[in-house]
C-alpha cells in the first residue's frame, strides 16, 4: 500500500474521531440545560405551592377579623336592646343580631374549609422542596460529569488533531485536495474495497480496476463516488484454511428472538456488527463498529419481526453470527460492547468466513416462505 494511501486511512480515522468528539462536547451543555430547565419548573412549582399557603393564611385572617367585627356588633346590639322603648325596635335589633350570627357561622365554615386544605398544602410544599433538593443534587452531579467528560474529550481532541496534522503532512498535496473535496460532499474521502466492491457506495468495480487497487502501486478513485480506494490484504481469508481438524461452527437458530449480523459497510461507517431483538411485536436494532465496539447512531425500534422491520439491513454481504445476550445486558453495556463480546463476535465471524459464508444466510430468504421453516 502506498504511504500516501496509508496516511489517508489514518487521516479519515482521525477526522471521524474529531467529528465524534466535537459532537459530544457540544451535546454535554445541552444535556445540562435540559436538567436546568426541569429544575426551573420544579422551582416554579414550589413557589406556587408556597403562594397557595400564603393566600390561604391571608384569607383565614380576613375571616377571623370579620368574625371579631360581627361579634362586636352583636355586643353593641344587645346593649342597645336594653334601652329600646317599643317591640318594633326590639325586633329590629334581634334581626340584626341573628343576621350577624349567621355571618359568623359562614365565616367559621370558610375557616374550617381552609384548615382542612392546609394539610394538603403543606404536603405539596414539602414534596416540592424534596423534589427541588433531589434535582439540585442531580444537576450538580451532571455538571461535574459534564466538566470531567469535556476535559477528557478536549484532551483526546487535541491528540487526534495532532494525529490528523501528522497524517495530512504525509500526503501529496494534489491527493490531499482530492480527499478534502470528496469528504466535504460525501462525508468520507477514502473507501476500502472488498469482494470487488467499493464498500462506501456498494458499486462493483471492473476487474482491471479491482486488480489495480489490490496491487496498490497507483492511486485509484471509485468511478461512482470518487473516493480514493484501498485494499486491506490483512483481511483476506487464509488461503488454505484447516477445516478437517476444526470443530464445526454452530449455525444460529432461525426462530431465535435475538440475532447478530456482520455487515462489511453501513452508511459510510465501514464494518459493523448489528444486533436485532424481537420483543412484544417490536424489533430493536443496535449498530456497533467492528473495530472499537462503539455504538453507531441511535437505537431504533420498529413494529414487527426484525426481518420485516429492517429489511434494508440484511443482504449486501451480511453474515448471520452466533450471539445471545439479554436485552438487560445490551442496555447495561450502553454505547460500547465489552471486549469479551466483541472478541466472541469476531471469532464467530472468522469461522463463518472460513466456511465460505460471504452473503446473508439462506434463512433470510426462507422468511419469505414461512412454510419452509
Amino acid at each position: 500500500m502506498l504511504p500516501d494511501v496509508q496516511n489517508l486511512i489514518e487521516l479519515q480515522k482521525a477526522d471521524r474521531e474529531i467529528h465524534r468528539l466535537r459532537e459530544e462536547i457540544a451535546a454535554l451543555p445541552k444535556r445540562v440545560a435540559v436538567i436546568e430547565e426541569k429544575l426551573a419548573g420544579t422551582k416554579a412549582g414550589l413557589e406556587k405551592a408556597k403562594a397557595a399557603v400564603k393566600s390561604d393564611d391571608a384569607a383565614r385572617r380576613k375571616y377571623e377579623s370579620a368574625i371579631q367585627d360581627l361579634q362586636q356588633k352583636i355586643s353593641k346590639y344587645r346593649d342597645q336592646s336594653l334601652d329600646v322603648k317599643t317591640n318594633e325596635q326590639y325586633k329590629a335589633l334581634l334581626q340584626e343580631i341573628q343576621f350577624a350570627e349567621q355571618e359568623i357561622r359562614i365565616n367559621e365554615d370558610k375557616i374550617l374549609e381552609l384548615m382542612m386544605k392546609a394539610e394538603a398544602r403543606e404536603k405539596d410544599v414539602k414534596a416540592a422542596e424534596a423534589e427541588l433538593k433531589a434535582e439540585t443534587a442531580e444537576i450538580e452531579k451532571e455538571k461535574i460529569v459534564a466538566r470531567e467528560r469535556t476535559a477528557e474529550d478536549e484532551k483526546q481532541l487535541a491528540d487526534w488533531n495532532a494525529k490528523r496534522n501528522s497524517a495530512r503532512g504525509g500526503v501529496n498535496d494534489d491527493l490531499l485536495r482530492q480527499y478534502d473535496r470528496v469528504a466535504k460532499y460525501r462525508g468520507t474521502g477514502i473507501s476500502e474495497v472488498r469482494d470487488q466492491k467499493c464498500l462506501a457506495c456498494q458499486v462493483m468495480l471492473r476487474p482491471q480496476t479491482f486488480n489495480e487497487v489490490k496491487n496498490g502501486a497507483t492511486v485509484i478513485a471509485c468511478d461512482s463516488c470518487q473516493r480514493i480506494l484501498y485494499y486491506d490484504a490483512s483481511k483476506d481469508a487464509p488461503a488454505t484454511p484447516i477445516v478437517a481438524t476444526r470443530k464445526r461452527r454452530p449455525h444460529p437458530k432461525f426462530e431465535a428472538t435475538q440475532a447478530w449480523y456482520y455487515r462489511p459497510s453501513f452508511n459510510d461507517q465501514g464494518e459493523v456488527f448489528i444486533s436485532f431483538s424481537n420483543t412484544r411485536g417490536q424489533a430493536t436494532r443496535r449498530v456497533y463498529d467492528v473495530s472499537a465496539g462503539r455504538m453507531i447512531g441511535d437505537i431504533l425500534v420498529r413494529e414487527g419481526e426484525y426481518r420485516l422491520a429492517f429489511p434494508e439491513d440484511l443482504g449486501d454481504g451480511s453474515i448471520r453470527l452466533n450471539g445471545s445476550w439479554s436485552e438487560a445486558e445490551l442496555d447495561e453495556w450502553d454505547t460500547e460492547l465489552p471486549t469479551s463480546t466483541l472478541d466472541a463476535l469476531q471469532r464467530d465471524l472468522d469461522m463463518a468466513r472460513a466456511e465460505g459464508h460471504t452473503h446473508a444466510e439462506p434463512e433470510a430468504v426462507a422468511s419469505e416462505h414461512p412454510a419452509a421453516s
